[in-house]
């Protein structure tokens, strides 16, 4: 059976765009398309579709209101369709928050190459969400950041200064990762050692997620520009223009931006960041895999297990998608596996044990 899909958008290029680039995958279906939420209410009832695509800016009713109310009365897999706006990246973070599985830009017209890359990206998301697990925790209602839950206490001794200055943490994370990542770094204190993290999304929207991740944890969350000291209590998020990796250079770890070309047709990747985190950090680092399509960041974490690093990957129960974690753990890279809740702790408690 198809997956049945059913557009939500404002434009009618749009529609017809989406539906071409949908319709075109034997296992999707397009059942409709609707021009705002309040016809879409009524095609959801008479339609029962598998999956939502949803626009944000859109006539009656905006895409957040109508997103919050469909995941507390009839929860369901949406993808956003995001503008390459500023405003357009914040409301698909707070989107994210809501309960969206997934999100991509709107589509630029360039090349007919760049339009394919983008067809295929969009079904792979649908698939995905198809498949995903819908979380069931509270969220923050939209634009209320000082109200969003305070960052757990954490609780143990503090970490040494050897933990602090030589160690590192590295984590990598796709699919429902902008809540999972969010989650890890609320549950570390601010002394904790230097942490680089690649998450999967275009470049128009890790400033506007780094800016959110630093206003919700108590470590310090930037975009990467490259050259950076790795410092403690400092969180670094790879740019979506660049892979980003880690160098050693007297005594201290640094930031390094690249161009190269994508890896696991991602950029940045993050067998980029965990191979480079590998040749630098050996066992002084700590890798984490969270929730992902596909199987990103499962070789290079390999990698870092082989040159003495410990890892630790999300479990299945807690995942959106348990596609990263599952290949990090079928080629044998992980040392422990925990639910989504228990991650934080566990990486502190592998910091304590450095003296």
């Amino acid at each position: 059976m198809p997956i049945k899909v059913l557009i939500i958008d404002d434009s009618a290029l749009m529609r017809s765009m989406l539906t071409q680039i949908i319709g075109g995958a034997a296992d999707l279906q397009v059942v409709g398309a609707a021009p705002d939420p309040i016809v879409a209410r009524e095609m959801i009832k008479a339609l029962n579709p598998d999956v939502l695509t949803l626009d944000v800016e859109m006539p009656r009713m905006n895409g957040l209101e109508f997103l919050d109310r469909l995941m507390r009365l009839r929860p369901m897999p949406v993808v956003m369709i995001s503008s390459l706006t500023k405003r357009g990246s914040e409301v698909t973070m707070q989107a994210l928050e809501l309960g969206a599985v997934d999100f991509i830009a709107k589509p630029r017209a360039e090349s007919a190459g760049l339009l394919e890359a983008y067809a295929e990206d969009i079904r792979e998301k649908i698939r995905a969400a198809r498949g995903a697990q819908l979380m069931t925790v509270p969220r923050a209602k939209p634009g209320l950041a000082a109200a969003v839950t305070a960052a757990p206490r954490v609780i143990g001794a503090p970490l040494s200064r050897r933990a602090l200055d030589e160690t590192l943490i590295a984590i990598g994370a796709s699919t429902g990762g902008t809540e999972a990542i969010k989650a890890v770094l609320a549950g570390l204190p601010q002394e904790v050692p230097g942490i680089v993290i690649v998450q999967h999304m275009p470049e128009s929207f890790t400033a506007s997620f780094a800016a959110r991740l630093d206003s919700l944890s108590r470590v310090t969350v930037i975009e990467a520009k490259g050259g950076e000291r790795i410092q403690p209590g400092h969180a670094y998020l790879a740019p979506g223009h660049s892979h980003l990796l880690v160098r050693r250079s007297g005594g201290s770890y640094f930031t390094e931006l690249s161009q190269a070309d994508p890896v696991n047709r991602h950029r940045p990747a993050v067998d980029v960041l965990f191979r480079s985190v590998a040749q630098h950090a050996r066992r002084n680092a700590v890798g984490v895999i969270l929730t992902g399509m596909g199987k990103d960041g499962a070789q290079g974490m390999l990698d870092m297990h082989e040159a003495g690093a410990w890892n630790i990957g999300q479990d299945q129960e807690s995942c959106v998608v348990y596609g990263m974690p599952r290949e990090a753990a079928l080629v044998g890279a992980l040392d422990e596996v925990a639910p989504l809740t228990q991650v934080a702790e566990r990486v502190l408690q592998r910091l304590r044990s450095y003296g």
